[in-house]
């Protein structure tokens, strides 16, 4: 299954934030496949598309964060599971 994670920080965690994001690289935890991932710098905002069956594993991912970032996960689907969803 596929995800739209977005996040922002506040201008006070910005030093914080990119530290710990050189220091990790952001790399998410095994069971999870990072497809892209994007940055907005002048706002401190981004999203990634990652790919996982284990709801366990992109919270685990964020919850490493979460005391510097807020999250949004969202679900997606592509036009082919929307075909199937519609009755198609």
């Amino acid at each position: 299954m596929h995800f739209i994670t977005t996040w922002t920080f506040k201008p006070e965690h910005a030093k914080d934030v990119s530290q710990r994001f050189l220091d990790t690289g952001g790399t998410p935890p095994e069971g999870i496949t990072l497809i892209g991932r994007w940055h907005d710098v002048s706002s401190g905002r981004g999203f990634s598309i990652v790919e996982t069956d284990d709801p366990i594993a992109i919270s685990k991912w964020c919850h490493q964060w979460y005391d510097l970032l807020s999250f949004e996960i969202i679900p997606v689907v592509d036009d082919k599971q929307l075909s199937v969803i519609l009755g198609g």
